[in-house]
C-alpha cells in the first residue's frame, strides 16, 4: 500500500514527484529522496525509500520512479488511508470510480412523434464502437501505438507499464464471470424470442414487404416472470422481473418492472439506469426512487415519493456482470452496452404491447451521462421500432469531461454554494494541474482513441479529483464525511444483504449465486477501453433535434457537480445554443406549497435544473423535490 504520507515525501511544488536519484536494489528499486521514509510495496514492486544526504536538487524528475499521471494531483492521491483497492484503477478506495452510484428519471411529451436519427448519429455510433472493439490486444502493441500520441499521453502509458508490469502482459481486462445457475424455461411465465420477432414481416405503404422492427435481434431472448407483490412487499402494484439473454455471447441482463401507482394504462414508462460504470440499478431502486427502501435491520420502508407514483419504471442491471446480471464475456464500452439495451426494450414492448404505445423515457444518473446519449441515439437510429422514446433525463452526470473537469476546483474550494472543503494550497494545486488535464482530454476528443483517452482519464481523475478524495469527505455530498461503507453510504450494505436473501432471489428469479452493489472490474474495463473521456456529448445536438433533454443536478454533489453540468449545457453547440445560453435561471418552487427547491433554465428542447441541498443522488436527499421535478417534466412544463 502506498500511503498518502509517503506520497507527500515524493512531491515537489509542481505536482510531480521530487525524486532525486534511483538505483537498483536486490528487492526492487531504491529511490533516494531528501527526507527519510520507510519501505513500501506498490503494485507488485518493492520500493525502498531512504534519505539522500545532502539533498540533491531535481531539474527533471525521473519517469522511472514518478507517476504524476497515476497518483499525483498536488502530489497525493486517493484517500488518507492510502491505496486499498486492488483494481488497476488505483487511487479510489472510497469513491472508487469517481462516478459510482447512479440513478435518474425521465420525461415526456404527450404524443408519439415519428423519430428518425440523422445519418451523423449512425456514423458516430459506428465509429465509437469500432474504436472500442478494435483494442483486442492493446498492450501487446504498446510501443508501436505510443509513437502516434502526444508526449503527455506517451508518458502516462510509460508510467502505467512501470506501475503494473504484469497487467501489461494481458491482452484484455476481463471481469470475473459471476457464478450462476440458469433456470429451466418452464420456470418462466413468458419467453419472447428475438428471432421470431425479427422474422415478422409487414407490408408497407408502398405495398412492399419489410421487417416490422429494425435491429439485430436473432441472438436475443427475453425471459419474464410475474412477481407476486405479496411475496416481498416492495409495492402492491403489478411487477415483472427477468433476463434478456444474448445466447451467442452468453450475456444475461436482469430487469425488474413496477407498474405506476396511478394510471398504468396511460402513464409513461421510465427506464432507470445506475452509473458506475458497474453499479446495479437496484441500488437506485432501494436507496433513491423505488417503491421501498431497505432499513438498517434489513426490512423494507415504504417510499411515498417513489417515481412510480405517476410512471411505470424499469430498473435494469447493466452492463453484464452487474447486480443480478451475468455473463462469461464482458462489456467494456458504452456503445456495446447500448445494443443490449435496445434489444431488451424491443422485446419487452413486444411481450407487453399494452405499454408500447405509452410515452417512454430513458433516465440515468452519474455515468449514465455517458450511457444516455448513446442509448438514445441507438434507439433513434432504428426507424422501425416499437419504442416510443419521448425524452431523456441526465442527473448529476458525466457527459463532457473537457468542460466539466474545470469545475471540480470551484466546487471543492467554496464557489459552488457550499463552504470550501480544500485549503488554499490544495486549490492552487488543482489550478496548476488543470491545463495538463485539459490538454489530455482534448487529445482524447481529437482522436477518440483508447491510447489517448486512457491517459486523460488516469491523470485527470487523480490530479483533479484526488485532492478532494484525500479529505475523507463524501464526494457525493460536500456537506458530509464518508460513512464506514467503502462507497460512503451504509445503505448500500443493507441493500446488498437484502438482495442476497434466498427468498428475495427466489421471488425474482435471480440466477446468480450472489448480488453485489457495484462491480469494480467493470469500472476498470470501461476505463481501460478509453470510454471514460469519450466525447459522447457530441451526440446530444442530434438528440435535441428529435426529443427534449433534461439535465438536472443536486447542488451539493462534488463528483458530478452542478457547476460543471450547467457549464457543458451552456457550451454545447446546437441550433438553439444562443437562445439557451441567454435563457435566465429562474426560481423553481414546489407546486404544493411554493417552497423554493432550486432553479431552472430552459429553451427549446434543452432544460437544466439545479436542485438545492441535493447530493449526487437527488431522490435520496430530496425525495419530494425530485418527484415534483419529475412529475412536472412528465407533464410537459418545460418542453
Amino acid at each position: 500500500m502506498l500511503s498518502s504520507t509517503l506520497l507527500d515525501h515524493l512531491c515537489n511544488g509542481r505536482g510531480e514527484a521530487a525524486v532525486v536519484d534511483q538505483a537498483p536494489s536486490k528487492s526492487g528499486t531504491e529511490i533516494l529522496v531528501p527526507e527519510s521514509v520507510g519501505p513500501v510495496t506498490f503494485g507488485r514492486r518493492r520500493i525502498l525509500i531512504r534519505q539522500r544526504s545532502p539533498p540533491v536538487p531535481v531539474p527533471s524528475p525521473s519517469r522511472i520512479v514518478i507517476w504524476p499521471m497515476l497518483l499525483l494531483g498536488d502530489c497525493v492521491a486517493g484517500h488518507p488511508t492510502g491505496l486499498s483497492h486492488p483494481s488497476i484503477f488505483p487511487a479510489y478506495p472510497v469513491a472508487a470510480s469517481a462516478l459510482l452510484i447512479g440513478a435518474a428519471t425521465a420525461a415526456v411529451p404527450q404524443q408519439q412523434q415519428p423519430l428518425q436519427a440523422p445519418e451523423a448519429v449512425n456514423n458516430v455510433l459506428k465509429s465509437a464502437g469500432e474504436k472500442a472493439s478494435a483494442w483486442t490486444k492493446p498492450l501487446k502493441n504498446l510501443q508501436h501505438e505510443l509513437k502516434h500520441l502526444t508526449e503527455e499521453a506517451r508518458q502516462t502509458w510509460d508510467e502505467v507499464a512501470l506501475m503494473f508490469p504484469e497487467a501489461m502482459d494481458h491482452a484484455n481486462f476481463i471481469s470475473t464471470p459471476k457464478k450462476h445457475t440458469r433456470k429451466h424455461d418452464t420456470d418462466w411465465d413468458f419467453i419472447t424470442s428475438g428471432k421470431a420477432t425479427q422474422d415478422i414481416w409487414v407490408t408497407n405503404k408502398d405495398g412492399e414487404k419489410e421487417r416490422e422492427l429494425d435491429g439485430n435481434l436473432e441472438a436475443f431472448n427475453l425471459r419474464t416472470k410475474k412477481v407476486d407483490p405479496k411475496s416481498l412487499g416492495v409495492d402492491k402494484v403489478k411487477q415483472y422481473s427477468g433476463y434478456l439473454d444474448n445466447e451467442e455471447d452468453d450475456k444475461h441482463l436482469f430487469y425488474w418492472f413496477f407498474e405506476s401507482r396511478n394510471d398504468p394504462k396511460n402513464d409513461p414508462i421510465v427506464l432507470w439506469l445506475n452509473g458506475g460504470p458497474g453499479c446495479s440499478s437496484l441500488t437506485g431502486l432501494f436507496m433513491e426512487l423505488g417503491p421501498s427502501g431497505v432499513t438498517k435491520n434489513i426490512g423494507l420502508d415504504y417510499n411515498p415519493s417513489s417515481w412510480n407514483a405517476n410512471a411505470s419504471v424499469i430498473f435494469l442491471d447493466q452492463p453484464v456482470n452487474v447486480g443480478y446480471s451475468y455473463s462469461s464475456s464482458s462489456v467494456s464500452n458504452t456503445v456495446a452496452a447500448g445494443k443490449d439495451v435496445y434489444a431488451l426494450l424491443t422485446l419487452f414492448f413486444k411481450q407487453f404491447p399494452e405499454y408500447a404505445e405509452q410515452p417512454f423515457h430513458i433516465s440515468g444518473e452519474s455515468y449514465a451521462g455517458h450511457y444516455i446519449p448513446v442509448f438514445a441515439s441507438e434507439i433513434l437510429s432504428h426507424k422501425k421500432r416499437n419504442i416510443n422514446l419521448q425524452s431523456v433525463l441526465i442527473g448529476n452526470g458525466l457527459t463532457d469531461g473537457l468542460t466539466q473537469y474545470e469545475y471540480y476546483r470551484p466546487m471543492a474550494c467554496g464557489d459552488g454554494g457550499w463552504p470550501a472543503v480544500l485549503s488554499e494550497q490544495e486549490c492552487t494545486s488543482m489550478d496548476n494541474a488543470l491545463p495538463r488535464c485539459q490538454s489530455l482530454i482534448q487529445s482524447c476528443y481529437n482522436s477518440e482513441s483508447v491510447w489517448s483517452c486512457v491517459p486523460a482519464s488516469i491523470y485527470c481523475n487523480n490530479a483533479i479529483i484526488g485532492p478532494y478524495q484525500r479529505t475523507g469527505m463524501n464526494p457525493y455530498d460536500v456537506r458530509k464525511k464518508c460513512g464506514s461503507n467503502s462507497l460512503c453510504y451504509d445503505e448500500l450494505d443493507w441493500i446488498q444483504e437484502y438482495l442476497n436473501k434466498p427468498e428475495v432471489m427466489k421471488a425474482l428469479g435471480a440466477e446468480v449465486d450472489s448480488y453485489d452493489s457495484c462491480n469494480f472490474d467493470i469500472n476498470r474495463n470501461f476505463l481501460f477501453q478509453g470510454d471514460w473521456m469519450q466525447p459522447f456529448h457530441r451526440l446530444v445536438p442530434d438528440i435535441l433535434k428529435e426529443i427534449p433533454v433534461l439535465v438536472y443536478a443536486g447542488d451539493a454533489d462534488f463528483i458530478c457537480n452542478w457547476l460543471g453540468n450547467l457549464a457543458w449545457t451552456s457550451e454545447l453547440e446546437w441550433p438553439g445554443h444562443e437562445d439557451y445560453k441567454k435563457a435566465p435561471m429562474e426560481d423553481l418552487e414546489l407546486l404544493d406549497d411554493g417552497t423554493k427547491i432550486g432553479s431552472v433554465k430552459s429553451s427549446g428542447n434543452f432544460t437544466f435544473v439545479r436542485l438545492h441541498a441535493g447530493g449526487h443522488m437527488v431522490p435520496y436527499d430530496q425525495p419530494v423535490a425530485s418527484l415534483d421535478m419529475l412529475n412536472r417534466w412528465l407533464g410537459g412544463e418545460w418542453m
